[in-house]
């Protein structure tokens, strides 16, 4: 089973899909979609299709960096990027939520930084998110 409630390849999610699958929490999603388009100009959206075990996941792209992927499950979204180690002290020395930091205390380490994957169900869980999006776009 694949992470994101739409796996079939063949099949791209329509906007009606996507709010009937997402729920309640469709109206995050909305306010993180508005929030990226309007803090990181020029921006790309694309769907994107990653495989049997991912499936279809929103990617915004600034020029060739990766801003954000967003995961439709089944009542709520996965917000993921990755954050490099400049990014992850800004982080620290920011107000940050301790579920947040946690989050990137956890994370795998790669090359390109660490592999952050939040979990979003309400508006409420999005202020921490935005603040730490706009954190790794400075340093």
């Amino acid at each position: 089973m694949a992470l994101s409630a739409f796996d079939n390849k063949d099949k791209k999610p329509t906007k009606a899909q996507l709010t009937k699958v997402l729920g309640r929490s469709s109206s995050a999603w909305d306010d993180l979609v508005d929030f990226v388009s309007r803090e990181f100009p020029p921006i790309a959206e694309n769907w994107q299709y990653s495989g049997s075990n991912w499936g279809w996941s929103l990617q915004f792209k600034q020029k060739k960096r990766a801003v954000v992927y967003l995961t439709p499950c089944e009542g709520f979204f996965y917000a993921g990027f990755a954050l490099g180690e400049k990014a992850v002290k800004a982080a620290r020395d920011a107000e940050l939520p301790a579920e947040i930091l946690t989050i990137i205390d956890s994370a795998k380490k790669y090359a390109e930084g660490r592999a952050l994957r939040m979990e979003v169900k309400y508006k409420k869980d999005l202020a921490g998110l935005k603040k730490l999006m706009k954190i790794r776009t400075l340093v």
